[in-house]
């Protein structure tokens, strides 16, 4: 009897869509299979507020995916991010007692150690990443495997959640007949999917804009530095033209994506736009560089919220490799531009690889989050050394990757 294929599945359940990519892996690859979109449901400003709603969406965009691939998806990587993510430095210190060769079972440990800190009512322990270790006092040892020591301190990011957020998600996507084998931070599955090793070791920031958040990673040298959520997102950058220019929620956000710019000086700025009125008014004119000041504005303030947040980790002046943007909030136009001006570093917008015959018409910014939750899912099958979370999934893996 024919070996079963084994399937990797990714589920980004955004504010706006809902998305799913399904995966096959052949031997140590990801291939393409299918994809699918439906419009989102049960969200009320960024939090779920009818579960059943969402499994609806959920339902519909698995649907798809599942007849363009031909196969039947039963347990998916599920994306969660938000302004209820926290990240942390924590430390945790292995005392050997006489010195001696450590080996992957030490430095394992050590991140246990350092993995178990006290947790506030209602928050949940999503990702651990190792950043380093120190040995006897000797700092900056990647993979001290090997080494000789009697004191091995582990160094780690500790990623938390709140946990009712957490649990309504994971009921959502069983109400739509599916089980849960992993949920990852966003930016996370979205830097699997857009950066390298390479370009993590030499410096990178992966800011993932979404309708109701903008979830950030910055790594150095392959360790996770800092994990968490900006205050601005797309929906202020809508809300402030349909306030200043007067017009519909609807008008506003077709308004920023056909003629805004987050950046002046890139587009006619002079030329007169249409502005639609309240229904028995007729329509009138603004000028282009009104709203394009409104956006600025905005996308000015989201920027120095993370230049904020590099200078507290000291890497201002490291990103080598700059910033990677993903997300709907990519589709306004001059929002790398404006990065570069804030931040003094390269930006550009992050586009999916590494998924074996990935569509051309997939190849966009807003698809790079569930592209990497379905190549996340692929790691976790194919192997990897993974610490175990119980009652997430089939696994209850973690996240806890040893480099």
């Amino acid at each position: 009897m024919a070996e079963k294929q084994q399937l990797a599945i990714g589920l980004d359940t955004g504010s706006r869509w809902t998305r799913c990519v399904i995966c096959a892996i052949d031997g140590d690859a990801v291939r393409y299979l299918g994809h699918g979109q439906a419009a989102a449901g049960g969200w009320a400003k960024g939090r779920l507020a009818d579960p059943a709603a969402l499994a609806e969406s959920i339902h519909d965009a698995v649907k798809q995916a599942e007849d363009q691939a031909g196969v039947q998806a039963e347990w998916v990587t599920a994306g969660v991010g938000g302004p209820s993510i926290h990240g942390a430095n924590s430390r945790g210190v292995y005392e050997f007692g006489r010195p001696r060769t450590i080996d992957h079972d030490d430095l394992a440990y050590a991140v246990q150690l350092a993995s178990k800190v006290r947790l506030e009512d209602d928050r949940l322990l999503l990702h651990v990443w190792p950043q380093d270790f120190t040995i006897d006092g000797r700092a900056g040892y990647q993979k001290p495997r090997n080494a000789v020591g009697s004191r091995l301190e582990a160094n780690v990011h500790v990623i938390t959640g709140s946990y009712q957020d957490h649990q309504c998600l994971v009921a959502a996507i069983h109400q739509a007949h599916l089980a849960v084998e992993e949920t990852v931070y966003e930016p996370v599955a979205a830097a699997y999917a857009c950066v390298s090793p390479e370009d993590r070791k030499k410096g990178v920031a992966v800011l993932d804009i979404g309708l109701h958040s903008a979830d950030l990673v910055i790594y150095d040298g392959d360790s996770m530095l800092l994990a968490t959520s900006l205050p601005v997102w797309a929906d202020h950058l809508t809300r402030d033209v349909a306030w200043v220019l007067k017009v519909s929620y609807d008008d506003s956000e077709c308004l920023k994506t056909e003629y805004g710019c987050a950046m002046l000086g890139l587009t006619a700025d002079n030329s007169l736009i249409e502005v639609p009125s309240a229904e028995g008014r007729p329509s009138r004119e603004a000028r282009r560089r009104e709203l394009n000041e409104i956006l600025e504005a905005r996308a000015e303030e989201l920027f120095l919220y993370l230049k904020a947040e590099l200078q507290r980790v000291g890497m201002e002046q490291h990103l080598l490799e700059g910033l990677v943007i993903t997300g709907g909030g990519t589709l306004l136009n001059g929002m790398c531009d404006m990065a570069e001006r804030v931040l003094n570093c390269q930006a550009r917008n992050g586009l999916p690889e590494g998924i074996y015959k990935w569509p051309d018409e997939l190849a966009d910014p807003q698809w790079t989050t569930v592209a990497g939750l379905a190549m996340y899912s692929g790691r976790l099958k194919l192997g990897q050394k993974v610490k175990r979370r119980p009652g997430t999934g089939p696994r209850g893996l973690m996240g806890l990757v040893m480099r």
